[in-house]
């Protein structure tokens, strides 16, 4: 059975960049992710975490959904996929209740962009590259 529980102040370096990891990615910095890694939401299958997500919050009517990452061990089909269709359309039903107008999502993995698709979300224009700067 599927549930959703926020991120506490441990799932973090117990679970998600363990998982970022398995995906051969640089963790992303607690710092860069909403509630310094806490601002966000994970999938169990029981007690078995499957997937997190996390949720911006702006000053204007937009939400910004993503960091989706899940764990690579865990093969249950079709759970998985379940797992991740929920964790999204939560997030988005966040930013929804939040009052935010528009939900944006900045995705490169193609089976992402798919269920993001399946959920609503609509292709925007194709960007060339991502770029920040450490302040």
């Amino acid at each position: 059975m599927l549930k959703v529980l926020p991120l506490n102040e441990t799932d973090y370096d117990q679970h998600l960049s363990k998982w970022w990891k398995q995906w051969s990615f640089e963790p992303v910095s607690k710092e860069f992710l909403p509630d310094d890694g806490k601002g966000g939401l994970m999938i169990y299958d029981d007690d078995t975490p499957v997937c997190a997500g996390f949720i911006y919050l702006t000053n204007s009517k937009v939400a910004w959904v993503d960091w989706i990452i899940s764990s690579k061990e865990y093969r249950k089909k079709p759970e998985r996929k379940l797992a991740i269709d929920l964790l999204i359309t939560t997030l988005t039903g966040i930013a929804k209740n939040s009052g935010c107008k528009y939900s944006y999502a900045l995705i490169k993995n193609d089976k992402l962009i798919d269920i993001y698709e399946k959920l609503g979300y609509t292709k925007g224009i194709s960007y060339n590259q991502e770029l920040f700067k450490y302040l």
